[in-house]
């Protein structure tokens, strides 16, 4: 059981760790959701959530080095900072031998993450799909937003959709929002050809993955605004 130095209460997107800082905190999340992740080649990767009961920062109390990536806060989210003095004492109750074997653990997890967020990195270059799609009208924009099996994606006509399953990502103009939204999609459901009919054209389903907060919440203000014309 840690013993708690203080606790923090933080709102959603609270960075509390960046990635190559200097620290050697270590966190306990007590309620709420932390996200940690990487940055490669200028692109954000998420390595895990981590839920009530989790620790994080563990790589750079034992390794003393910069903290390898980066945590943020999801939704109100409150934390538990351990108590050095404490934790220090116990640590150094240890053997020598064993002190040694967790830090060359630590080691090693930092540069097993390290080695798959690369390999996730260079694969996902390498097969993901780039759509780019433009809509000028307001209304042809909700009906193909309201025509998905939710709210929280597309239906996409096309003579030739992708494959169900298959993830992409969407550059998504639409009006009024001066930038695409980029955002990462999976395709739910499809209609070829020879099922589409008059009223139903051939396409794909396709559900909101993933997007930036910047670029969702300008997606709910102009939805907001269409909605009520």
């Amino acid at each position: 059981m840690f013993t708690f130095a203080s606790e923090e209460t933080h709102e959603d997107g609270f960075v509390v760790i960046k990635e190559g800082s200097s620290g050697d905190w270590l966190y306990v999340v007590l309620s709420g959701a932390v996200e940690i992740s990487k940055i490669i080649k200028g692109q954000k990767y998420v390595i895990d959530v981590l839920k009530p009961g989790e620790v994080f920062g563990e790589v750079g109390f034992l390794g003393g080095k910069k903290r390898t990536a980066t945590a943020t806060t999801i939704g109100q989210t409150t934390l538990g900072i351990v108590d050095r003095t404490a934790l220090d004492a116990e640590f150094n109750e240890l053997s020598s031998d064993l002190r040694n074997i967790l830090m060359a653990m630590s080691r090693r997890f930092e540069k097993m993450v390290n080695r798959v967020v690369e390999f996730s990195s260079r694969t996902e270059a390498r097969v993901q799909k780039t759509l780019s799609l433009t809509y000028k009208d307001n209304l042809a924009f909700v009906r193909a937003y309201l025509t998905n099996v939710s709210t929280g994606g597309l239906f996409i006509k096309t003579d030739k959709p992708l494959s169900q399953g298959e993830q992409f990502l969407l550059r998504l103009q639409v009006p009024e929002i001066s930038d695409p939204l980029r955002i990462s999609c999976k395709v739910v459901w499809t209609r070829s050809s020879i099922g589409a009919t008059p009223r139903e054209s051939p396409g794909m389903g396709v559900k909101f993955v993933e997007m930036s907060k910047k670029d969702r919440e300008a997606l709910r203000q102009y939805l907001g605004k269409v909605a009520v014309r």
